[in-house]
């Protein structure tokens, strides 16, 4: 006798929605007296960021955030954040210095 088998059909079966490191995952968040969208990204993209929170480089291949104002802007008002350091943007102090022999980008 053969195993019984369940199959489920092509219009029973629900399409997986976006993960957590998902590009549609966006949300709107408060920053600096203004509305902000938030993306999640995977990071996938062979660029380096920097992050505006700690001012530290973040490498290919590792998730982070994208913030920018909701009105008025373009892709060049983008931030790309370290998830932590988007969560602790209230908290940190506005005038991270840069070393000497950092790169101004």
């Amino acid at each position: 006798m053969s195993p019984r088998r369940n199959r489920i059909s092509n219009a029973d079966r629900e399409e997986p929605g976006p993960g957590p490191l998902g590009g549609s995952l966006r949300r709107t968040e408060s920053y600096q007296g203004e509305e902000w969208v938030v993306q999640t990204v995977a990071g996938t993209a062979g660029r380096y960021y920097r992050c505006p929170g700690c001012d530290q480089e973040i490498p290919p291949g590792v998730g982070h955030v994208v913030a920018w104002p909701e009105f008025g802007a373009g892709v060049d008002d983008r931030r790309h954040w370290h998830r932590a350091c988007w969560g602790a943007r209230e908290r940190r102090a506005s005038n991270i210095q840069r070393g000497r022999g950092a790169p101004r980008y």
